[in-house]
């Protein structure tokens, strides 16, 4: 039944992935119900997603070629931070990382509901100000810094945050943004991955069944795309989201 679990998980993730962000509020509950450790859970969980961020940054190569002059700058800093971030998380037991879980889900769902509205405002603002150089370089890699290290320790709402880090760096173009905003989630993942994979902490098991469902489900998704209605999968999400907090709060607070 857990992998029937994990697949169906995967499926639906990878699919929410294409339409509408969120598949991690679907993978990770469900490595959690399988039996996984909440730390084994949460490495696996940027396994799995690891795919899909590497196959869709491929894809956006096009839109990002004019800002080739920015992938080494961000993948340095995406590799140091996300590497930061996967040792954080290697430093926290597993009671520590299930009272931390239901705040994470919380921000990530919050981030979630409001990211195009937060998105949106930046896009503006730093319209406004060609690229908000008052804030100064330093400080917008600071940014990203804080970004890429909450990636590499929890990856749900990572693509919610990079978008938000690449409005308030200047960027208007939306397709260059969703490449850029996958290239260093791929570098995050990969060096996060590694880490995992070194310590011992990915449970290749139950992860590959979720990789195999999260790669099957975006595809499909992808191809079907213009059918399926992407607000209903948003407010899905949004829904399923609210419901896996007040479940992590319960268990983490209640219980």
């Amino acid at each position: 039944m857990n992998e029937i679990l994990l697949l169906i998980a995967g499926l639906l993730g990878g699919a929410v992935n294409s339409l509408a962000g969120g598949g991690s509020f679907i993978v990770f509950p469900a490595l959690l119900f399988a039996g996984v450790p909440p730390v084994l859970a949460n490495a696996s969980n940027t396994y799995a997603a690891l795919p899909g961020y590497v196959s869709g940054a491929v894809g956006y190569w096009g839109a990002m070629r004019a800002y080739k002059d920015r992938l080494v700058t961000y993948g340095i800093v995406a590799a140091l931070f996300g590497y930061a971030g996967a040792e954080l998380l290697l430093v926290v037991s597993d009671e520590q990382f299930s009272k931390v879980v239901p705040w994470l889900m919380a921000f990530a769902v919050t981030l979630f509901v409001f990211g195009n509205q937060i998105n949106a405002a930046l896009r503006a603002r730093s319209g406004e100000r060609r690229g908000m150089k008052a804030l100064g370089a330093v400080l917008i890699l600071a940014l990203l810094a804080a970004v890429c290290l909450y990636g590499g320790f929890f990856n749900a709402g990572l693509g919610i945050l990079l978008l938000a880090f690449l409005a308030m760096a200047g960027m208007t173009d939306i397709h260059a943004m969703n490449g850029l905003k996958l290239f260093i989630s791929s570098v995050v993942a990969v060096v996060a991955v590694a880490r995992f994979a070194f310590n011992g902490t990915i449970d290749w098991y139950h992860g590959s069944i979720a990789l195999v469902g999260v790669t099957i489900g975006g595809y499909a998704a992808a191809r079907l795309a213009k059918f399926i209605p992407t607000q209903w999968i948003r407010w899905g999400v949004i829904v399923y989201g609210i419901g896996m907090t007040g479940y992590f709060f319960r268990a983490a607070y209640f219980a």
